[in-house]
């Protein structure tokens, strides 16, 4: 699962955090790998022309390609650098959402007022999670699939209930 418990579930104290970020399939360190082997496999045919100037008028498309795949995995990873972070202790619930270009988001909360929603259809996404105290309702691990929400969804009331 993307987001962790701190403490772990079973000792978990009065004073908790969650910490939720985005599903990565590839990581860091694969893509120089995946770099790499998507250049060999399209760089073979081109050895077919090697040495003729048909080699030449390919290899800017080859080049553009390349780079295209790359900036396509950058942005891909910059938009999916998001942080979640839910503090509970014995007063107060607080949210902060790190986002891609650096900003914050906060929500406070008196931890005996907050609840938790689950939408499963009236959200932007499906299983759409909600924390609601005070006077605002906020978004909570958006960035998950169905399933994780609907799991987050469980630990989450169970965590606040106790």
């Amino acid at each position: 699962m993307p987001y962790e418990w701190s403490p772990e579930p079973p000792h978990r104290k009065p004073d908790w955090q969650l910490s939720l970020w985005p599903y990565r399939s590839l990581l860091r360190k694969d893509f120089v790998l995946f770099i790499a082997a998507t250049a060999t496999i399209v760089a073979l045919p081109l050895l077919t022309v090697l040495g003729t100037p048909i080699l030449w008028a390919l290899l800017p498309f080859f080049l553009m390609m390349l780079g295209g795949v790359w900036y396509a995995l950058h942005v891909s990873y910059r938009r999916g650098e998001v942080l979640e972070e839910l503090t509970v202790d014995d007063t107060k619930a607080q949210l902060t959402r790190h986002n891609p270009k650096g900003d914050c988001q906060q929500w406070e909360a008196n931890r005996y007022w907050v609840t938790v929603h689950l939408h499963p259809k009236g959200g932007p996404v499906e299983n759409y999670i909600t924390l609601r105290g005070g006077d605002r309702e906020v978004e909570i691990g958006a960035f998950l699939d169905a399933d994780e929400r609907l799991a987050l969804y469980d630990d989450l009331k169970r965590a606040l209930r106790q």
